[in-house]
């Protein structure tokens, strides 16, 4: 038989037999998708590579080679309870503490993951599928592993009702995980009865996770078997090509000794399609887009406090891609497939042998570059550029913002740095002059956007001037600029205005996209002539974040023209939070929403959906209370908040809500108590603090006014209003020395606004 007719019937019969297979309880027949199955019958190698990878083990059924755990009766007690992991008749089970809190035996449905450990999935009723708390280590006995340990170890009171219980809505596979663990996920999620119908393509994350479906890519391959290679259109029916087309390659700059590539890397799709699962990020779209930037279908993750450090190093559980667009790298156009095998996952070359495929060995493994003994940890290019953090117990991952190590920003801003990491029995100042005398002082003296940040996120009194200046230079990572802006709407100032516009043209959709959400600080004129554009910007995640920022407008006059395209992009929002109709968090988001809009009926609709979904949520109490404010109905408002503080007795917001609720009813010393609740609960909140103190000052105790907002100062020295209080107050009260020296500090922080100039020529008469 001829080759050509040989490869048709090969194919033909894969095909067949991928359609005719047997569907597992999730899986379904999706048109468009094949399977890998068929795809293995032209493209064995990938398949074999791909076999055996994390990506082909991210998720299957339990069986005697899936399951690593032990399940011959082994016992497990953790936070109280004692589990025991058997077997009974085919199945795999656990006997543990369930919703209720009683113990009840659960068959494991799904195994979860591989190496370093593996989870469990329990399936519930309601289509839920639970991700077990307790997992196995499957690292070796000799590195610590062959053992069952919980994953939340140090957390307090970890029965059921916590939300990190096993059996809570925060650890329900089929939000947090199922994306990023099987192709062609569909959660159909049903908000009417809070239940899932879950499907999959297949299990795991296999070929057409990453290519796309691939009906289509075989018709066209058996075209090219029965004619020939002019059957292959353009594209070859893939959704999205990833072999680089431009002609790059590397080499090295023979002025600078650095690796270059041939040409500049303009194509990120390999990038923003790993990154659709490796970020820290949201989904706001049903359908995966392949082949279009992350943002048309995924918020991602800033580096807020409490993810990232301020110079941008990996803290909470962040995966890579946003450590990796701050590196170098990126910036020269290295890619996720230049070090890693696309298939297997593998590193291209064993250890430090993987940066010596561009980076010259004779410079970079001398002791004259890394001051270490050969073959040391500190002589290891990982070791030193890509410090490890770990997560869920065990799992080492590490930092791909490849930086060189900073032990001076570590004595600035309290970061971790590699040196320190090693040694551990010496000082950060030990470590910095050891880098000193290496390398000279030119790396210390280097500027980090990490010190803007830092000023940012403390409210140091040049924060705003060193938050602009990081937001508009070009030469720094957009997802720095982007945060700098963010940080930046804590001090607006109106001379922010003309650099902020120009950032709403940058060509990083995370710069524009916080240049929008800066907006919400300017008048409604200049929201409405600057926002309005930018709903038809080419991402998703800008045009959604302008419907949101221009919301407010809809109680204006609006051209027909223009309300209508508002409303259409609104609508656009709304559909973008019910991609996550199951959390909470949509619902409070679309409630606020609708308040902007004055639609109140619509938003107290969506805040009692998220108490219908999780009664514990105290953000919807606070905002029902407020419609029911807005709607003249306190009583309402009142019980609304009490219940919320029966759940949350330690929320300063309900706290604080209570509280203006009771100024309101001129209750002036119940509502006292409720306000201080709520500045002693979160002294951060200088909003609390200040109003506290008003409340005070309306009694005519100025003294303990004056006392609350000292302390309000000292916990928020950039707040701007607690300043204006500080220095009106004192200055009312006859203390005029103090009046100054608050209206010096507020000078330092604001030194063109002319409301203080004006200010400070007043107290200096």
């Amino acid at each position: 038989m001829h080759s050509k007719h040989a490869f048709a019937a090969g194919l033909l019969a894969l095909i067949l037999v991928g359609f005719a297979s047997s569907v597992p309880a999730g899986r379904t027949a999706v048109p468009g998708y094949v399977g890998s199955q068929v795809c293995a019958g032209c493209h064995p190698q990938a398949f074999d590579a791909w076999q055996g990878s994390d990506h082909d083990l991210a998720m299957a059924e339990p069986s005697e080679e899936m399951v690593l755990g032990d399940f011959a009766d082994a016992e497990f007690t953790a936070h109280g309870v004692t589990s025991r992991f058997f077997r009974q008749d085919t199945g795999w089970y656990v006997r543990t503490d369930g919703p209720d809190g009683a113990l009840h035996d659960y068959r494991i449905a799904y195994t979860f993951g591989w190496y370093p450990l593996q989870q469990y999935l329990i399936e519930f009723p309601d289509g839920r599928l639970q991700a077990l708390g307790i997992a196995w280590d499957s690292r070796t006995r000799e590195d610590g592993g062959q053992r069952w340990f919980h994953l939340y170890p140090d957390e307090a009171d970890m029965g059921a009702g916590h939300p990190l219980h096993w059996t809570a809505r925060n650890q329900a596979w089929n939000y947090q995980c199922a994306e990023c663990h099987s192709t062609k996920l569909d959660k159909h999620y049903d908000l009417a009865a809070d239940s899932y119908a879950t499907t999959w393509a297949e299990i795991d994350v296999a070929c057409e996770a990453c290519h796309g479906p691939g009906a289509e890519h075989t018709a066209q391959a058996k075209a090219v078997a029965d004619g020939g290679p002019a059957a292959w259109r353009e594209g070859k029916g893939l959704a999205v090509g990833l072999t680089d087309r431009d002609g790059g390659t590397w080499g090295i700059d023979p002025d600078t000794g650095l690796p270059r590539r041939s040409v500049p890397r303009t194509d990120h799709r390999k990038i923003e399609l790993c990154a659709r699962c490796h970020s820290r990020r949201g989904q706001i779209h049903g359908e995966y887009e392949h082949g279009l930037t992350l943002g048309n279908t995924h918020q991602l993750a800033l580096l807020d406090q409490g993810l990232y450090y301020p110079d941008g190093q990996i803290l909470d559980e962040v995966y890579v891609y946003g450590s990796f667009i701050q590196s170098k790298m990126y910036r020269a156009g290295v890619t996720c497939t230049d070090c890693h095998d696309a298939h297997s996952l593998k590193l291209k070359a064993d250890g430090d042998l993987v940066c010596a495929q561009c980076h010259s060995v004779q410079r970079y493994a001398a002791k004259t570059h890394h001051h270490h003994q050969p073959g040391s940890e500190g002589a290891s290019c990982i070791g030193c550029h890509l410090p490890q953090r770990v997560y869920m117990v065990n799992d080492a991952r590490a930092d791909h913002g490849m930086r060189i190590p900073r032990p001076d920003l570590s004595i600035k801003l309290g970061t971790p740095n590699a040196c320190n990491q090693c040694h551990q029995d010496q000082s950060e100042q030990w470590a910095a002059t050891a880098v000193t005398d290496w390398y000279g002082n030119g790396l210390s003296q280097r500027p980090h956007y990490g010190e803007a940040l830092q000023a940012g996120r403390s409210g140091a009194p040049d924060a705003a001037a060193r938050l602009l200046a990081l937001a508009t230079d070009g030469e720094q990572p957009g997802i720095a600029r982007a945060t700098a802006l963010d940080l930046l709407q804590r001090s607006p100032d109106q001379s922010q205005l003309a650099p902020v516009k120009a950032q709403l043209a940058d060509a990083d959709p995370l710069v524009r996209q916080s240049a929008v959400r800066w907006l919400e600080v300017a008048d409604p004129q200049t929201r409405f002539e600057l926002g309005m554009p930018m709903l038809d910007d080419p991402v998703r995640t800008v045009r959604l974040e302008a419907a949101r920022t221009l919301a407010p407008l809809m109680r204006f006059e609006l051209p027909e023209a223009d309300r209508q395209r508002l409303e259409a992009a609104l609508q656009a929002y709304r559909n973008a939070q019910l991609v996550n109709a199951e959390r909470p968090e949509s619902h409070l988001n679309l409630g606020l929403v609708a308040m902007q809009q004055g639609k109140l009926p619509l938003a107290r609709k969506d805040y009692l959906t998220a108490l219908r979904l999780d009664p514990e949520f105290v953000p919807a109490y606070a905002n029902l209370a407020d419609i029911y404010r807005a709607l003249g109905a306190d009583t309402d408002g009142e019980q609304t908040l009490k219940n919320g503080l029966k759940i949350a007795p330690d929320s300063a917001d309900l706290h604080h809500a209570l509280g203006l609720l009771h100024i309101r009813a001129k209750r002036p010393d119940a509502a006292l108590v409720e306000l201080a609740r709520a500045a002693e609960l979160a002294p951060d909140n200088s909003r609390y603090g200040y109003v506290y103190a008003l409340a005070l000052k309306e009694t005519g105790d100025v003294d303990a006014a004056l006392a609350a907002l000292s302390n309000a100062y000292k916990h928020t020295p950039a707040d701007r209003d607690i300043l204006l209080a500080l220095i009106t107050i004192n200055r009312d009260a006859g203390n005029l020395s103090d009046a100054r020296s608050y209206a010096q500090a507020l000078r330092l922080r604001y030194p063109e606004d002319p409301d203080v100039a004006a200010l400070m020529r007043e107290l200096l008469q």
